[in-house]
């Protein structure tokens, strides 16, 4: 049997099928690392429609506490890979397959990859329910284990 991928607490707490004390609870809590979140902006080569849009999206994933600083140059790259999408999307809904054949199949090839890429970053960022039960938050780095002899410079 393969152990899962540690789970934020408050994520084990909600599914309430380990149970766990208080002290083990707070425990947990203290051992997560949280990104700092106090200074999401849209990056600057967004246009004013795509920095409206990062605001929506990054307000609420901060406000389930998934947004980070670190996380908006990603969210720009999924933005900007949905317009994209979506765009070529519009395109091929008026082009008729069997009279623009070429074309069709070529704009079909970018749609794909947009959404290819939107899917990545959806992911990526918790923007789809499965990513988020999937999310995990990454295990700090473990102080070594002090003995009875580590004061007198013995292991």
């Amino acid at each position: 049997m393969v152990a899962g991928q540690r789970q934020p607490i408050e994520l084990v707490v909600a599914k309430g099928k380990k149970h766990l004390t208080k002290a083990e609870i707070e425990q947990r809590k203290k051992s997560e690392v949280k990104a700092k979140s106090d200074n999401i902006k849209p990056p600057k080569n967004l246009t004013k429609d795509e920095k409206k849009e990062f605001k929506k999206i990054a307000n609420e994933l901060a406000e389930i506490d998934i947004m980070s600083n670190l996380d908006c140059n990603s969210l720009g790259m999924y933005i900007r890979a949905y317009g994209n999408y979506v765009k070529v999307s519009d395109k091929l809904m008026n082009l008729d397959p069997l009279n623009n054949f070429e074309e069709y199949n070529k704009l079909s090839i970018l749609e794909d990859r947009h959404a290819k890429q939107c899917r990545n970053y959806a992911n990526d960022l918790g923007l789809t329910i499965s990513s988020r039960c999937r999310l995990v938050v990454p295990k700090p780095p473990e102080e070594p284990k002090k003995n009875k002899f580590s004061k007198f410079g013995g292991g």
